[in-house]
């Protein structure tokens, strides 16, 4: 099975990468406001650069320059394909349904690319299913990595 992640990256701005592994490497979104349990909420999803497979565990405070600041995994698991469609030609045509087995993201979710260019942008929505929850939010009640425990500050302190 393909995995994903998703760092918890304190750079410049606060944001979360949501990264799918396909073909080798990690397809990667930067989403200013984090994956959301509740259908009704799109979440912005940047396409940024794809990254190596190596980043998967990433943890770690990264020095001056771009991308500076304190990365954690906050969520990670395992994704497959909602569609016969080949993932990587969904992707480029603009619309991948996918499920999420992760320690705190489980369920159906959707990518939609809603404008191309340079920075392409996308949605990332959950789907109703029996991961879909209103009132839960990861986000905020759920702050730690799921690979050491740490929350972003003190990994930021070197803690």
């Amino acid at each position: 099975m393909p995995r994903f992640v998703i760092h918890k990256h304190d750079a410049s701005r606060l944001h979360y990468d949501f990264r799918l592994e396909l073909d080798g490497v990690l397809k990667s979104w930067a989403v200013p406001k984090g994956p959301s349990t509740d259908p009704r909420e799109k979440r912005l999803a940047v396409e940024v650069e794809d990254h190596p497979l190596s980043y998967i565990d990433f943890e770690v405070v990264i020095g001056e320059g771009y991308g500076a600041g304190a990365v954690i995994v906050w969520d990670a698991g395992t994704w497959r394909r909602l569609t016969e469609e080949d993932p990587a030609k969904a992707l480029r045509d603009g619309h991948l349904s996918f499920r999420l087995d992760g320690e705190k993201l489980r369920g159906g979710f959707t990518l939609q690319r809603t404008r191309g260019g340079e920075k392409p942008q996308w949605l990332l929505i959950k789907r109703r299913d029996e991961g879909a929850d209103a009132r839960r939010n990861p986000i905020s009640t759920e702050p730690e990595s799921v690979l050491s425990g740490r929350t972003i500050e003190e990994v930021a302190a070197g803690g």
